[in-house]
Formats: structure tokens, C-alpha cells, sequence
């Protein structure tokens, strides 16, 4: 009697550790479930409560957007939320929502091209579209206007921006479509990135796709960032600060401004974007995934708190509050996002985004059908109201560094026009040369020497018009350490137009050396 007591004693507790296991892994607390079987109801909530929190994050965080550089939005600074004030975004500065627009272009071209459409035509949409583009993204339009063709077109050698924010604020389509998937939104991101960015630049995308993807299938925001960060390489400095983020929010669980300080202590250096070199404008990439992380972590899964947190941290802060509560929103749905947001979102839900004939409601459509397709071809069933996710276990990208042994050691400012330049000299292994092109005529073009130790390494074609501009006039990053002398030379010049110059910054293969008096 006694062996069948003891039996069954230890049969129950083995069926208990079984219903235990079995309930965490469909949380994904303890790892990923092989699979992950929804509703097709619940499906549609998740991508539409992505689409909605990216939306709502961009908004909240809009009057704020790069107006705190190296600082936080301290706590007494209110952050304003009322009623239409979503409606009133898009009626007075749609331009706002450029996170969400970018997105549907790649929406876009997969509706009517498919899954497997080529690169080609997601950068062609991209570069024609009629919004207007900075940083990366224009850097990468000149480029494919001008023959570069991606991956080529957000190298670093092509693109002084390559580590800029622009791929990481437009991924969030990636994640949406590849529920459980973080490799396959990887995969999407590898093609898709490259057209604008490169190495952090490119990872931050990488990064958000999978945050997004693993959001499907987890509701525990701590696992969902530690999982979809074993999608970059351990060796790179994004992994190491996203890392570093996750490991100060354990040491500080209360206290998300002890975590940014460290962050601006060790993270906070700008070498690429020659808009942010010097100063305190820092768009970089990785500064800005970890403000998104600090408000996923310390947001605890509270809508608000995470999309306050995100926009607190200052920088691009409407940019990391739509990724932090798009993601959040994907983890909540739709259905559980607090009304208090809600309700100005609904007012827009039928209205086409800037530059698109795509509004929220047929993005949910769109992202929907897409992401049934994406699991199907991943090894997943739809049958009836089922849909069964085949879930991936996060791999590591391909490693990538942009301006590698480059530092930047000198802004000048050249400051003239053209035929006022003359010799530029400078000492180092690369420079960067802001400025821009204004002519009476929108479709002039000036066509433009760039000469380097009496060589000509450039001959560029530089628009008047600001949607087909170079963002930068000239760079070339791969000299020989030494003291140099540029000089430029105008083959089609006009008294209709100029070419004016700006800053300049110098790179070193390495840093300059602290003064001590």
C-alpha cells in the first residue's frame, strides 16, 4: 500500500513539473516553444497592436524629437496627450509618421511583388517615393539614383550615415510579418537594411525585426530582449551595449536613470554621422536601440511607463517610444492597449498615411495576410481559425563594422562658396565635406571635381533638389595618414546657382592624444 502511495505521489508531482515546463515554455520563460499555436483572431490582434503602438509612441514622443541631446527629459517637463491629438499630427505635420510610411513602402512592394521580390524593386520604390529623406536613407537615395545599387548603397565607403537610425526605425514590417521567426525577419532585414545601412545601422534593425517577431510568442518583455539580442554578433559593440543595458537594468531594476547615465557614460561616442561629430546630436543606431531597450525593461510591461521611459531618454524621441510601444503593443494587442491611447487612434484609422494610399487599417490587412504566407512558407499551418508558428531559435547575423580605425579628430568649418574654397588642408586618413547645392532651376545640376593631393578621386553629380540631394558633398575615408590639401573644381558653373560649403571633418587612425598642462 505504502510503494503505491509513494507511486502515485511521484507521478503527480511529475505531471505538475510537466503542466509547469509546458505553461512556460508557451510563455517563452524558459525558452522558446518548438511551436506556438493561435488564433487567427489573436494573430490579427498582435500585428495590429504592433502597427497601433508604433504609431501612438511616434505621436506621444513627437514634440520632443532631437530638442534633448545628451540630456534626459527630466520629470517635470510634461508630456502633453489630448484629445485628437493624433488626427492633429496628421492634418499639420504628417511628415511626423516617416516611421511608419518607410515602413509601408516595403509593405508595398511585397503586397503586389510578393515574398520573394528582389531588392531591386524595394530600393526603387524607396529611392522615387515622394517624401522627403535624411541621413542614411537620402545618403542611400543619392546612391541609387546614381547606379549604386544596394548593398552597396549603405556601405559605410558609400554612405557617411551607415550607422545612422534610419533601418531601426523602419523595420518594425520585418518582425510583423515573421511571427516566431526572428531569423526569417532577419533574413528580410539583410536584404532590405543594406539598401540604406550598415553595420550598427543595420543591427538596430536587425535587432527591433526580432524583438518584434519573438513578441508573437513571448509576453515576458525581459526574454523577449535577451532572446532577440542573440540575433547580433557577440563581437560587436551593439551587441555589447544593448548587453550592457540589460545587465544595468539588474543592478538597478528601480531606477532607469542610473542605467542612461551609464549608457551616456560608455555609449555615447559619434563617429559616423558627420551631423553628430563633436556635438551632442547623437543619431547614431546603438545610443538610440538602447533607449528603446531602457523603456522596454523598465516599462514592466506597462504601455505608458514604457513609452515615457523610451521618450525621457531624449535623442530621436518619437522614433524609440513608436519601437518600444510597437513592440509592447504587439506583446499586449491591439485589445489590451489602454483606451486612453486608443482613442485618439481610431480616429485615424481610415486615413491614408503621407505619401501613401495606405491607412492603419488596411496596414493591418496587408502585414496580416503577409505574415500568414511567411509562416506557411517557415514550416507553419493555417488551418480554419489555427494558425501553428514554427519557432526559430535566434542566430547571429554576419558581422559588420563601419569606419573601422577611423576617429575623428578635427571639425573645421570651410564655410564658402566653391570659387572662394581654394586648397583645404587637413591632416588625418579621411574627410567628410557637408554643404549644398541651391540653384533657381530645381533640376540643376552641378557637376563637380573633387581633387585630393593634386588626383582626382571624384567627380559627383550634386542636385539642387532637396528629394534628389547628396547629403554630404564629398568624403573619402581611405588615405594615407599624412597631411593633405583638397581642392574642387566646378565644370558647369552658373550665375543661377551655388555650391556652398560647410563643416569638414577630419578622421586619424586614431584618437587624438588628451592634452596635459
Amino acid at each position: 500500500m505504502k510503494k503505491r502511495i509513494l507511486y502515485f505521489i511521484a507521478l503527480a508531482i511529475f505531471l505538475l513539473n510537466a503542466i509547469c515546463c509546458t505553461s512556460s515554455s508557451e510563455k517563452g520563460q524558459k525558452g522558446l516553444p518548438a511551436e506556438k499555436t493561435l488564433s487567427k483572431e489573436v494573430l490579427l490582434d498582435k500585428i495590429k497592436g504592433g502597427w497601433a503602438g508604433q504609431t501612438i509612441g511616434c505621436t506621444y514622443g513627437g514634440p520632443t524629437e532631437f530638442r534633448y541631446n545628451g540630456t534626459m527629459i527630466q520629470d517635470y517637463v510634461s508630456i502633453e496627450w489630448p484629445d485628437g491629438y493624433i488626427k492633429w499630427w496628421y492634418e499639420n505635420s504628417p511628415g511626423l509618421y516617416d516611421d511608419v510610411y518607410m515602413d509601408l513602402t516595403f509593405v508595398n512592394v511585397f503586397d503586389r511583388l510578393g515574398l520573394d521580390a528582389p531588392v531591386d524593386s524595394f530600393a526603387m520604390a524607396f529611392a522615387t517615393a515622394g517624401y522627403p529623406l535624411w541621413h542614411a536613407n537620402q545618403a542611400a537615395r543619392y546612391n541609387i539614383l546614381q547606379g549604386i545599387k544596394p548593398p552597396a548603397s549603405g556601405h559605410w565607403l558609400n554612405n557617411p550615415h551607415a550607422n545612422d537610425i534610419d533601418y531601426q526605425i523602419e523595420a518594425d514590417y520585418a518582425g510583423l510579418m515573421s511571427p516566431g521567426m526572428p531569423n526569417t525577419a532577419s533574413e528580410i532585414s539583410d536584404k532590405i537594411g543594406h539598401i540604406m545601412n550598415y553595420g550598427d545601422g543595420w543591427y538596430g534593425g536587425v535587432y527591433v525585426g526580432a524583438m518584434y517577431s519573438l513578441a508573437f510568442v513571448s509576453d515576458d518583455v525581459e526574454f523577449v530582449v535577451t532572446e532577440a539580442l542573440k540575433t547580433i554578433p557577440t563581437q560587436s559593440a551593439f551587441h555589447q551595449c544593448m548587453q550592457d543595458v540589460i545587465n544595468w537594468h539588474k543592478q538597478f531594476p528601480d531606477d532607469w536613470k542610473s542605467a542612461w547615465f551609464e549608457c551616456q557614460k560608455k555609449w555615447t561616442e559619434e563617429v559616423g554621422c558627420p551631423d553628430g561629430v563633436f556635438v551632442p546630436f547623437n543619431i547614431d543606431a546603438l545610443i538610440n536601440s538602447a533607449y528603446i531597450l531602457i523603456g522596454l525593461l523598465y516599462g514592466e510591461g506597462d504601455f505608458y511607463k514604457t513609452m515615457d521611459i523610451a521618450t525621457r531618454c531624449g535623442q530621436d524621441s518619437d522614433c524609440n517610444p513608436a519601437s518600444a510601444a510597437g513592440i509592447l503593443g504587439t506583446i499586449l494587442g491591439y485589445s489590451k492597449i489602454p483606451e486612453r491611447w486608443m482613442k485618439n487612434l481610431k480616429e485615424v484609422e481610415d486615413l491614408d498615411f503621407a505619401h501613401t494610399t495606405i491607412s492603419l487599417n488596411k496596414a493591418y490587412g496587408m502585414s496580416f495576410e503577409q505574415a500568414l504566407k511567411v509562416i506557411k512558407r517557415g514550416g507553419g499551418k493555417v488551418d480554419g481559425d489555427k494558425v501553428t508558428l514554427v519557432c526559430q531559435s535566434p542566430v547571429p547575423v554576419a558581422y559588420e563594422s563601419a569606419f573601422p580605425s577611423l576617429y575623428p579628430v578635427r571639425r573645421m568649418g570651410v564655410h564658402k562658396q566653391i570659387n572662394e574654397v581654394g586648397e583645404v588642408s587637413f591632416e588625418g586618413t579621411g574627410v567628410v565635406f557637408g554643404g549644398s547645392v541651391r540653384a533657381d532651376d530645381p533640376n540643376y545640376v552641378a557637376k563637380v571635381e573633387m581633387h585630393i593631393d593634386g588626383r582626382l578621386v571624384e567627380t559627383a553629380n550634386l542636385p539642387a533638389s532637396y528629394l534628389a540631394r547628396r547629403h554630404e558633398l564629398f568624403w573619402n575615408y581611405q588615405l594615407p595618414q599624412g597631411k593633405h590639401i583638397a581642392t574642387f573644381k566646378w565644370l558647369n558653373p552658373t550665375s543661377k546657382a551655388s555650391v556652398q560649403f560647410g563643416d569638414a571633418i577630419v578622421y586619424s587612425d586614431m584618437p587624438v592624444q588628451k592634452n596635459h598642462y
